[in-house]
């Protein structure tokens, strides 16, 4: 059977796994398994997997609670961390509900006065992030923040934490990893075998997959069908190649995706946290576990980090790799460490690629959808 009538509806699963995956941890706490909700990459996974707690990607793509949050939280504050609060606040986002631990991080200034306030109504572990990732004391920092939060995972689980434990979460959670790259890395065939938009359903879907071997089985299968069709000929139209960089994209945010794909282009890639960002390095296996896991995680290249020289390497090797015609920067509204380095991010890519560079700044909301079709139509035609 070909990948045309076997993979869309492995898509719409993935699709809808966020919405499948509640009864997955209503299961979860019914069989005692605690359960640690995250809204950042930087945050290391492998510790409370190593603990026997499952890992939740918290609600906070959607406008659906942000009036609510509004009522505590300024306007004129980014989307997402509206989202994450106001999804709190009502419990209408039951990972959020059955979280046994929220485990935040100081990536931005809103984000982490918004976790003071979700402190009192929800067990929250704020990680220190440092500024840099480039000098000894931050490092030393990041390392010391990841044993304290082992610490804390420790105490509230019961559950002490050994370092065989800590090194099978490691080699599990690279594992995913690879998978979720090698399913990714299909954007990189030209013309494209996938469309962009359900590129962004498996990898989005994938954080709310919490059987990992049944995932990553799934994750590889699907990549050697889409691989083999297109040898065999199954392959999309030719169009201008887009790879996004930017700000998590998921959710409402998908509404740029679709801007492009309806005006003419393919997304290729995603360099952002949805995708390349946390996934392309793994953890050193070798050596000692704190220090892999302080090296892996300090080089995640957020806009939250000066200088973020990890961001440029990265957009330079996926321009290369996905043969890049043009490169859109997604940023949401009050974003502003992502707003700051759209300078840089534009003149890396005219000057070291040659090639046409947009950013977008936009919300959760569909009132912009219009004004996004026109820019981004303008755009495609250029290239």
């Amino acid at each position: 059977m070909s990948l045309i009538t076997v993979l869309p509806d492995v898509f719409e699963q993935f699709s809808a796994a966020r919405q499948k995956g509640f009864l997955t941890v209503m299961d979860l706490k019914e069989q005692g398994i605690p359960l640690v909700g995250t809204y950042c990459t930087f945050m290391p996974q492998e510790i409370a997997m190593a603990a026997g707690a499952v890992v939740v990607s918290l609600c906070s793509t959607n406008d659906e609670t942000i009036e609510e949050a509004e009522k505590d939280l300024p306007r004129n504050l980014c989307p997402l961390i509206k989202s994450s609060y106001g999804f709190g606040k009502t419990d209408k986002c039951p990972y959020f509900y059955f979280s046994d631990l929220v485990v935040g991080e100081t990536t931005c200034d809103g984000k982490k006065k918004m976790y003071e306030y979700m402190a009192e109504f929800k067990a929250v572990h704020v990680m220190q992030l440092p500024n840099s990732a480039a000098d000894a004391a931050s490092r030393a920092l990041w390392k010391a923040e990841i044993l304290r939060l082992q610490q804390v995972i420790e105490q509230r689980f019961g559950q002490p934490i050994s370092e065989a434990a800590l090194r099978a979460a490691i080699a599990l959670k690279n594992r995913e990893r690879q998978a979720l790259a090698n399913f990714y890395r299909v954007g990189q065939l030209n013309p494209p075998a996938l469309s962009g938009a359900d590129i962004l359903k498996v990898v989005y879907g994938a954080t709310f997959r919490f059987d990992k071997e049944a995932l990553i089985s799934e994750l590889n299968t699907m990549a050697e069908q889409v691989r083999a069709d297109w040898q065999a000929g199954e392959r999309l139209d030719a169009r201008p190649r887009i790879l996004i960089t930017g700000c998590p994209i998921g959710g409402a945010a998908e509404k740029v995706v679709r801007a492009i794909e309806e005006n003419g282009g393919w997304v290729v890639g995603y360099e952002n946290c949805t995708g390349a960002k946390a996934t392309e390095r793994c953890v050193d296996e070798s050596g000692d576990v704190y220090d892999a896991l302080t090296d892996k995680y300090l080089a995640i290249g957020c806009s939250c980090i000066s200088p973020n020289d990890e961001r440029l390497k990265l957009l330079s090797q996926m321009v290369e790799e996905y043969q890049a015609d043009g490169v859109i920067d997604v940023i949401l509204q009050a974003c502003h460490t992502y707003a700051v380095e759209s300078l840089a991010i534009k003149r890396h890519i005219r000057q070291q690629h040659n090639i046409p560079y947009m950013a977008i700044e936009t919300d959760y909301s569909t009132s912009d959808i219009g004004q996004l079709s026109t820019r981004v139509a303008a755009f495609i035609e250029m290239l």
